[in-house]
């Protein structure tokens, strides 16, 4: 979480960035960005009423998933900022038209704490049973925290009728006053997958005295109890570092591309790490700062999925563009391309699945506050237009297993439509010339 990230009105205020760092010295041959192939463009979902109370910045932080058990079926959730009673909560938005129309089917709503579901939702559909809780189950987790910010908690809730009903799950970790403050003990930012039979939850941790933030990660078997917190990122040299937001998704070669902001220390540019296994490896692994072959290093909010098996998609939020690896995270093989989904402070991805196999939604909410405009929108692009892929260079498995994003979330790392991928469930290939050394 950015250190100015705004809480509620009359208290912290910041603006998203609105340029993404420059490089020097970008490539002559990759001056310009390349233009996404359009099916849907900006297309609103919800803007809260004028003059009703609503606190800025009105909506915030969207994400949405495309489910498996129900194809062509999309739900879309975010923060809102309603006024006080009854307690905020994340409203949940249904599409079955590919995002072009949107009605709200259900709510997730806090029936443990009685603070309110108020900062950071993530939605997954389980593709696995994880304890009483069966394949197709739809899981919304978030941060519980009341209206004074002096609390957060991490929450997970379940859906086993497409969004429609929901019902407590469990709880995951407890923290202090919800502000991004070094010195302050707040967790932030779940993400959800499954690996290895087992649900992990991603998130930003606060509670360790030793840093001013750290990345951690969680397990279940059950949805009911949760492993020891087992640390990802941290900076041991450097209490003032905020490695924040994770997005993780798996790639064809059993490895998974697990990418952070990096706030504190290096004005939240986007990192990433390539961990051999998601649980254990990634504190261990080398990070690389994204940069563009343009030069341009994203800042922000990061959220990644992997599409056609090959081809990392990620979105930050200082601009309204996407980055692109097609080299197994190779870091001088970021390309970017231009959307026409606005920027917004974590805007989320999702693929749709085997029926579009090639389309990709963006869903945003705006910026940080202050802001008195933000809404929901969504665009869907297709992705072999934009990236000019023949059809007929896919694999008949590549089109039978369509949807291969995981987990991000947070967002959504990351994130959240798609396949589980178990630890052998990917074919391992030959590590490329720069990952050898």
């Amino acid at each position: 979480m950015q250190i100015c990230r705004a809480a509620v009105v009359g208290l912290l205020s910041c603006a998203l960035p609105q340029l993404a760092q420059a490089a020097p010295s970008p490539s002559p041959a990759a001056t310009l960005a390349e233009r996404a192939t359009t099916t849907l463009s900006d297309v609103t979902i919800f803007s809260p009423p004028s003059n009703a109370g609503w606190v800025d910045p009105r909506v915030l932080y969207a994400r949405a998933v495309s489910l498996s058990s129900s194809p062509g079926t999309l739900l879309a959730t975010w923060e809102n900022y309603s006024p006080e009673p009854p307690l905020v909560h994340f409203p949940v938005y249904k599409s079955t038209d590919k995002g072009q129309t949107w009605t709200q089917v259900g709510a997730v709503r806090d029936t443990e704490n009685n603070w309110g579901m108020r900062y950071q939702p993530t939605l997954f559909e389980l593709p696995q049973a994880v304890g009483e809780f069966p394949a197709g189950t739809v899981l919304a987790a978030g941060n519980s925290i009341p209206t004074d910010l002096s609390k957060t908690k991490i929450d997970v809730y379940a859906s086993t009728d497409g969004g429609a009903t929901w019902k407590f799950a469990s709880s995951v970790a407890s923290g202090g006053e919800a502000r991004p403050n070094n010195g302050l003990t707040p967790v932030w930012e779940p993400l959800l997958m499954v690996f290895d039979n087992q649900l992990v939850i991603y998130y930003s941790d606060q509670r360790d005295a030793k840093y001013g933030q750290k990345l951690v990660h969680q397990t279940t078997t059950d949805l009911k109890a949760w492993s020891a917190l087992v640390d990802d990122v941290r900076d041991d040299a450097n209490y003032a570092a905020r490695p924040g937001m994770p997005a993780v998704a798996p790639l064809p070669d059993g490895r998974y591309i697990y990418a952070y902001e990096q706030c504190g220390t290096d004005g939240c540019r986007v990192h990433y790490r390539l961990p051999a296994d998601p649980l254990t490896g990634v504190l261990s692994a080398p990070s690389y700062g994204l940069q563009s072959t343009r030069g341009t290093r994203p800042t922000s909010s990061p959220y990644v999925v992997v599409w056609n098996n090959d081809t990392i998609v990620l979105s930050a939020g200082s601009g309204s563009q996407l980055f692109v690896n097609r080299k197994l995270g190779d870091p001088a093989a970021w390309v970017e391309y231009a959307t026409p989904q606005p920027a917004a402070y974590s805007r989320g991805l999702a693929l749709l699945g085997k029926d579009n196999p090639d389309a990709l939604m963006l869903i945003g909410a705006g910026g940080l506050p202050p802001s008195s405009t933000n809404r929901v929108s969504v665009s869907v692009i297709d992705l072999r237009a934009t990236l000019g892929m023949s059809s007929a260079a896919l694999s008949s498995s590549d089109i039978k297993n369509g949807n291969s994003n995981i987990g991000s979330g947070d967002g959504q790392a990351a994130a959240s439509n798609g396949a589980a991928v178990s630890s052998g469930g990917v074919r391992r290939r030959t590590l490329p010339p720069w990952r050898r050394n």
